[in-house]
């Protein structure tokens, strides 16, 4: 019974039955929307019907198939999202580290970095492509920009997060700034750098495929638009939903293996 009960309450057990809620919540309504009769027809397809269409030889772009062209629209926005989360990443970890150096400059970032972050991000865009002129280089500073604030404020917290204690010893052995920073606070800040890091990678893809559905390319979002004005069937408006939510929870869990190999340590408070 004690074996049963370790199956029943473990993680992998919550998921599925998570999963299979989803599923059958997802088929009772597909059900009750085919019933109305409702146009177009299938508005919420069956999650099979989905399935089936991604690998179907039917061409629904040209002389694209749904899988040709969900994974060429999925490229485009990865690399975009990708690149705005890599700029994201590495611009936080500097302002992060300046804040934490200076309590000047802490003062004076990190109201911006709350202004930042309460914009929308489709009141964003036009903001950002009105300075840049370019929609490819906007996508990419906006996946940039969401990325940014869950990173420096979760480093700038691990920074603060060392005991006081720690910093005494390190300069009672006559270790300077960059020793401390390096020897101690850096490492000790490491997982908070993977909880920003968590936070905002399904941000970053999020706002790449927001922001393509403002113009045309290529793109899940632009996909999305397209396939929602009826340019192409409307199986491809759920595959490319489905595909985003799947990369979205993959970019999570993959942050998280990440952590698991880099610090397979458990936090204790710093």
């Amino acid at each position: 019974m004690s074996k049963l009960k370790r199956i029943l309450n473990s993680r992998q057990m919550v998921t599925f039955v998570w999963i299979a809620g989803v599923i059958v919540i997802w088929e009772i309504f597909a059900f009750i929307v085919a019933a109305t009769k409702r146009t177009p027809v299938n508005v919420l397809p069956h999650l099979w019907q989905i399935i089936s269409s991604f690998f179907s030889d039917n061409k629904v772009s040209g002389e694209m198939t749904m899988a040709q062209l969900i994974g060429s629209s999925c490229r485009e926005t990865l690399l975009r999202a990708g690149l705005g989360f890599a700029i994201g990443t590495a611009a936080g970890f500097l302002l992060a580290l300046c804040m934490s150096l200076s309590g000047i400059v802490e003062k004076i970032a990190f109201p911006y970095l709350m202004i930042i972050q309460m914009i929308p991000i489709l009141g964003m865009a036009p903001i950002i492509l009105a300075v840049t002129g370019d929609i490819n280089i906007s996508r990419i500073i906006i996946a940039a920009i969401l990325t940014f604030y869950p990173v420096s404020t979760n480093i700038l917290a691990g920074f603060k997060a060392v005991e006081r204690e720690k910093h005494e010893l390190m300069y009672s052995y006559a270790a300077n700034k960059l020793q401390l920073y390096t020897k101690t606070l850096i490492p000790a800040c490491i997982p908070y750098f993977f909880t920003g890091l968590k936070i905002s990678a399904p941000m970053a893809i999020t706002a790449s495929i927001l922001v393509d559905t403002l113009q045309g390319g290529n793109g899940l979002g632009c996909m999305l638009s397209q396939s929602l004005k009826g340019g192409m069937t409307r199986l491809v408006f759920w595959n490319i939903v489905l595909i985003s939510a799947m990369i979205g929870i993959l970019s999570f869990v993959v942050m998280g293996l990440i952590e698991k190999i880099l610090t397979p340590y458990k936090r204790k408070g710093g």
